[in-house]
């Protein structure tokens, strides 16, 4: 499910959560793959990884450039797999613009929507 979260401060963010069945590695793979082919300026700014007995947990976050308004978004996205049940959540937030009127032109939602589309190839 995505959706749009006004957080009361003027910041709007995107976020998408999804559970699905599947490979944990072959998850984490499409969707770095998929999200770093989703533009010229997406990177990779960190990420972290752990592993408890059959618990995985993969947290990756990018940031991307949009010349279209000249600001930079930031996509979080955390895989938490347990056997062959992954749960994804991707966040994206910071593609507004202005000091004291933010006002989004929807980059937050464009970085989550990648993943979506991602997780809708996958299931």
């Amino acid at each position: 499910m995505r959706w749009l979260i006004n957080t009361g401060d003027g910041e709007i963010m995107a976020k998408y959560e999804e559970n699905i069945i599947g490979n944990f590695e072959e998850v984490v793979t499409n969707l770095e793959k998929d999200i770093n082919n989703s533009g010229v300026t997406m990177n990779l700014v960190d990420e972290s990884n752990y592993k408890f007995k059959d618990t995985s947990v993969a947290v990756r976050v990018y940031d991307k450039y949009f010349m279209r308004n000249g600001n930079r978004a930031s996509l979080s996205v955390t895989i938490v797999g347990h056997e062959n049940n992954i749960f994804i959540s991707a966040i994206g937030a910071g593609g507004g613009q202005g000091v004291i009127f933010n006002f989004s032109l929807g980059a937050e939602d464009d970085m989550v929507y990648v993943v979506e589309k991602s997780v809708e190839k996958i299931k």
